[in-house]
Parts: structure tokens; sequence; C-alpha cells
């Protein structure tokens, strides 16, 4: 008869941990573990070696901090995370602040399609998180600055078969003025080779998640007053003239180093545009 149980309950280790021993590993950026006493999982976005703590990130964008140590599962193994050990220059990224998988090579030669974005912070931000990889792709990015210039450079730039255009516009909603361009361009003759695209923030600004500058959610700003100064004025900002925003905007931008930083309505506008001109062109 067998026995489930085993015929000899010390002829193994019995002490062993099921999952096996902990075992040393690097905290490396990137990697995705398990803090089992707390049941959190997320990437590694930071390790700290002065307080020995690293910072997980989970797929809903909250951040954890724990201590270095045992504790983890990596993989499903258990894991004593240390300090990844300083190299002698700096490690080359393994993914792009998009999150694509960074590749050895170099930018290919442009392709003839473009992507406009209206608004010179918009066009920044898309450049800071996606530019490496429309680089590869060999996309250029034109700063647009207003959608009632959209008609004059798509004139311009002659729209067709391999001569894609995709076009990201600020706050795109129903009967808006921006709405009304947008459904004219796409009845127009050179409607199925531009795709335009709107995000629902009232300035890209707020496409910045707001725990990455410390608030839990972006202000409410009255009409009365401008939207960015009024968030300046809440955060206790100067804010007296361009000058004063546009240094409140590097202080906005600088705290972005990845699409983890991003809100997803934002993310999902801009690869729709990068899928779509970089597309196997089909719309002969």
């Amino acid at each position: 008869m067998n026995d489930r149980y085993g015929t000899d309950v010390l002829s193994t280790d019995w002490r062993a941990p099921r999952r096996g021993r902990a075992t040393e590993a690097p905290a490396t950026l990137g990697e995705v573990v398990e803090e089992v006493t707390a049941d959190f999982c997320g990437e590694i976005v930071a390790v700290d070696r002065d307080l020995d703590v690293l910072t997980l990130e989970d797929r809903r964008g909250r951040r954890r901090t724990f201590p270095l140590g045992p504790g983890f599962l990596l993989d499903g193994r258990p894991v004593i995370l240390t300090a990844p050990v300083t190299q002698k220059g700096p490690a080359k990224p393994t993914r792009t602040a998009s999150g694509s998988v960074a590749v050895e090579t170099r930018a290919r030669v442009a392709r003839a399609s473009r992507i406009f974005v209206e608004g010179r912070h918009d066009a920044e931000l898309v450049e800071k998180v996606w530019g490496d990889d429309l680089r590869v792709e060999g996309v250029a990015v034109e700063y647009l600055g207003g959608v009632d210039d959209l008609a004059d450079h798509l004139r311009d730039f002659r729209p067709g078969p391999g001569r894609r255009v995709g076009v990201l516009v600020d706050h795109l909603v129903a009967g808006s003025k921006e709405s009304r361009i947008a459904q004219g361009i796409a009845r127009s003759p050179v409607g199925k080779h531009v795709l335009i695209v709107g995000h629902p923030f009232v300035d890209i600004w707020q496409a910045v998640k707001p725990d990455r500058l410390g608030l839990e959610a972006w202000p409410t700003i009255p009409r009365s007053i401008e939207w960015k100064k009024g968030v300046c004025q809440h955060l206790g900002w100067p804010h007296r003239d361009q000058a004063d925003i546009a240094r409140a905007w590097k202080q906005v931008l600088g705290r972005v180093g990845s699409f983890a930083d991003l809100e997803p309505a934002l993310l999902g506008r801009v690869e729709e545009l990068i899928d779509f001109v970089t597309a196997d062109q089909g719309d002969r």
C-alpha cells in the first residue's frame, strides 16, 4: 500500500524551507519581487544605500519602501536582497523611460511620417519619456503651436501613403473647437493618413501623477485664475510671470523618470500615435 506521507520522514532534510533556502541577490532596478510579510509585489524602482532600503512600485503605481535583507521572493525563490555592487562606469539601462526594452542600435534614418504635439510642455514630456523609442523608430516629433495651425502644417507636409501624421492635442472633448477641427480633417482626402488624439487633462501637467509632487490630487483651480498660476500658488511656488511658470514646469518635469510617473490616459494616447506612424503602410 502506498503511504502518501512517505516511509521515512528523516530521509530528506525536513528542516529545509518548502521554497528552498534564501540566497543573496542584488536589488537590481527593474526586477519584480514580492515582499512576503506585506504581500506586496512590485518593480524595484529605487535603492537607497545610505538608508539600506528599497522602493517597490506595483502595477497600480503604488509605492512602498522596505528594508533590504531577507523576506523577498524573486521568481518564486526566497532571496536576501542586498544593495547592488557599484560599477566603475554607469550601467546601461535595460529599458527606456517608456518601459520598452533598450536596444543597442543607432537611430534609424528618419521616416517620412511625423508626430505633431500641441504645446511646448507637451512636446518636452513626450521627448523625455518616448524620445529614445522614437529615435530608434526614426520618427521625428514636431512642436505644434496650436490646433488652429494644424491644417497649415498638414498642407505643407502633404500626408499620404508612407507619410502618416499622428497628432496629440490638448483637451480634445466633444463639441469643442479642437474636436470640430479634428472631425474636419478626418473627413478630408488626407484623413485616413492622419490620426488625431487628445488627452483629458486641463493641462499636460496633470498627466504627471500628483503624488510625485507630494499631492493627493491636482488642485481644482477656479476658472477666473489661470490654471498653471493657480497650481503654483497652491504649491507655494513663485508664479508672477512666465519665467516663474517655466521654472515650475521644470520642477514638474524633473519628477518624471519614466512612464510609471504618468497617468495611463496619456500613455495610451501616445502609444497609439507611435503605433499608427510606425505601422507597415497598408493605406496605399
